[in-house]
């Protein structure tokens, strides 16, 4: 089977309006017709990740990863990350690379370090230490091209691809995890690493490691926050039906953006979230919406059962909500970011919906 991969560097997809290497440039892009909400940071500098393709990989991992950056940079209207997929070994550009499981992806490039910021490496199948052992033998020119790196190239590896970077040289020095088996393994191959295998993930200013097939998530997760606000993260995993945390309290059940059953209440939604609490009105709700103030209470209580101001007051509470649970940000701060006149007046607010005050409530669920 073979995979012609002709996309975009910036946006991964198809042509996308928001990005100015795409054909129609000029408006920036939405998803599942959802309103564009833009991190609260200044512009960030486009990172350059380069998901690295050698023979016998395993290819799936970076097709998620790019994914998920892909749904980042859509989310936000901002090219923030700009992903290709390159290759080592064969005839880049000309040859099909052979993948695992007889997959050949066709029109790869050649991996050159100096055009990224930072590449990632998959893992191998392999079922044994010496299997892993004898792949590192096998393939050399991949670790010769990993260790002839750029000192500031920032290198990523999960599941069998950590052996890579241990090989080359890149973890030397730096703390690493890799997948359990192969603890014991890379402990004592490569001793001037500072294994830290009981870690899922081990992140430093120089390298990134995870355990597991799935390690390629815990990077992406890592690689967004780390540019954008922690909460949009978890609508990045709710879109895109990744493992979600179970709902905290009965308050809040069904409050998620993706759980709005019609497109207004998700405009609604992501509208209430980006406004200061102190702001939220039905007239200035009503007129970035497009519509009266009459039309939106009335449609707000079809859908919801709620007045508008209620439902809006509930939307909000739940940002709380969750910060108090994800973030170890004061209820002070919380208070200030998400627009509340005083943090007393959170408290009220959010103990009239739950029966607690913010600190219990961050006592009481956030250990689940």
């Amino acid at each position: 089977m073979i995979v012609a991969l002709r996309r975009c560097w910036i946006c991964m997809g198809q042509a996308s309006k928001g990005c100015r290497h795409c054909p129609e440039a000029g408006r920036a892009p939405t998803m599942s017709g959802m309103d564009t909400i833009h991190s609260n940071m200044d512009a960030p500098t486009t990172l350059r990740i380069g998901l690295l393709l050698y023979p016998d990989c395993l290819p799936t991992g970076l097709f998620a990863f790019a994914d998920l950056l892909h749904a980042a940079n859509r989310r936000t209207g901002r090219c923030l990350f700009d992903a290709r997929f390159v290759m080592i070994g064969g005839d880049a550009g000309r040859e099909a690379a052979p993948a695992a499981h007889g997959l050949r992806l066709e029109g790869m490039a050649a991996f050159e370090a100096d055009r990224f910021d930072a590449v990632l490496v998959p893992g191998f199948w392999a079922e044994s230490p010496g299997q892993v052992s004898a792949a590192i033998e096998r393939q050399s020119a991949l670790v010769d091209a990993l260790a002839a790196c750029p000192p500031r190239l920032s290198c990523w590896a999960y599941c069998t691809g950590v052996a890579w970077l241990a090989a080359s040289g890149r973890l030397d020095g730096e703390p690493a995890t890799t997948t359990w088996w192969l603890a014991d393994t890379m402990q004592a191959r490569y001793p001037g690493v500072a294994w830290r295998c009981e870690q899922d993930l081990v992140s430093t200013s120089r390298s990134m490691t995870a355990g597991g097939v799935n390690g390629h998530h815990a990077i992406a997760q890592t690689v967004v926050e780390r540019h954008l606000p922690p909460a949009l993260f978890r609508d990045l995993a709710r879109m895109m039906v990744l493992p979600r945390p179970v709902q905290p309290h009965p308050a809040f059940r069904a409050m998620s953006l993706i759980e709005q059953r019609s497109g207004l209440l998700r405009r609604l939604h992501a509208l209430v979230e980006a406004t200061p609490a102190e702001r939220l009105t039905a007239a200035a709700l009503a007129e970035p919406l497009a519509m009266s103030e009459r039309t939106l209470s009335r449609k707000v209580l079809r859908e919801t059962g709620m007045a508008v101001a209620a439902h809006a007051r509930r939307v909000k509470l739940n940002q709380v909500s969750e910060r108090l649970l994800l973030t170890r940000a004061s209820v002070s701060r919380i208070a200030m970011d998400l627009g509340f006149s005083s943090e007393s007046n959170l408290g009220r607010m959010f103990k009239a919906a739950t029966g607690l005050s913010p600190q219990a409530y961050r006592r009481e669920f956030a250990q689940r």
